[in-house]
């Protein structure tokens, strides 16, 4: 609801900030800046007050644009915990194969728990679970059941944030419930764990194959500075 409400608010930015300088590719609106945004520290331009778009919502637009068939053809899409700047769009180019899905939000079409997702097997060319898996109870059972809908050749989008210092391993510990606590260990209140180098591994040890694209860090700078990017690897899982 939150989501929705804010839309009212950055309207009135939008209109307010529009200029050269930065271009979102989400929503193609051009403006002189982009918002600050950010839990425990504000980063500069992160926001775009057009569609609420963040950097890596950003670039991974650009990925799927750039890198894959998915605004090409029409595919079947299942995206988890949806986000705003991206629903419009992707419905407009899948339709009623796109399909949103999550645990509480009002936005999504289908309420469902991760762990026991309720489609059938190899339906989605294309799964969206981005900035999920941190707050899961089981995220190896969540992998497994993104598996077990994921076509043959099909592509899992699983982005998780990394909190420096990375460390090797992932962790989490059930016991851990304090907010405060929490953040400390996992980098934000409502984690359950930080993630560490072995993510991909992890992905890798359900079954399914893990391309590390190094795509943010390939491009120009000047489009990184256009876009007002924060390059990171992306993960994407195939069947």
């Amino acid at each position: 609801m939150l989501q929705r409400l804010s839309n009212v608010a950055t309207a009135v930015l939008a209109v307010y900030l529009k200029g050269e300088g930065l271009v979102c590719p989400v929503c193609n609106g051009h403006y002189r800046r982009f918002l600050p945004y950010g839990r425990l520290r504000s980063r500069k331009n992160a926001l775009c007050p057009g569609c609420q778009s963040l950097e890596r919502h950003r670039l991974i637009w650009l990925y799927l644009q750039e890198k894959t068939d998915f605004f090409t053809k029409s595919n079947d899409v299942l995206h988890i915990a949806p986000e705003n700047c991206f629903m419009d769009s992707f419905r407009s180019r899948h339709g009623n194969r796109y399909v949103t899905a999550d645990i509480e939000s009002p936005l999504a079409d289908v309420k469902m728990d991760i762990h026991k997702m309720p489609f059938g097997d190899q339906q989605f060319d294309f799964v969206l679970c981005n900035h999920v898996l941190e707050h899961v109870d089981d995220d190896l059972i969540a992998l497994r059941e993104i598996k077990r809908v994921l076509k043959p050749g099909g592509k899992a989008i699983l982005q998780v944030p990394f909190f420096k210092p990375v460390p090797d391993k992932t962790f989490s510990d059930a016991a851990v419930t304090d907010p405060r606590e929490r953040e400390k260990l996992f980098g934000q209140s409502d984690h359950i764990r930080r993630y560490g180098l072995d993510y991909a591994e992890r992905i890798r040890s359900v079954g399914l194959n893990v391309m590390e694209e190094p795509f943010g860090f390939k491009l120009a700078t000047e489009a990184v500075e256009r876009y007002a990017l924060v390059p990171e690897t992306i993960f994407v899982a195939t069947k």
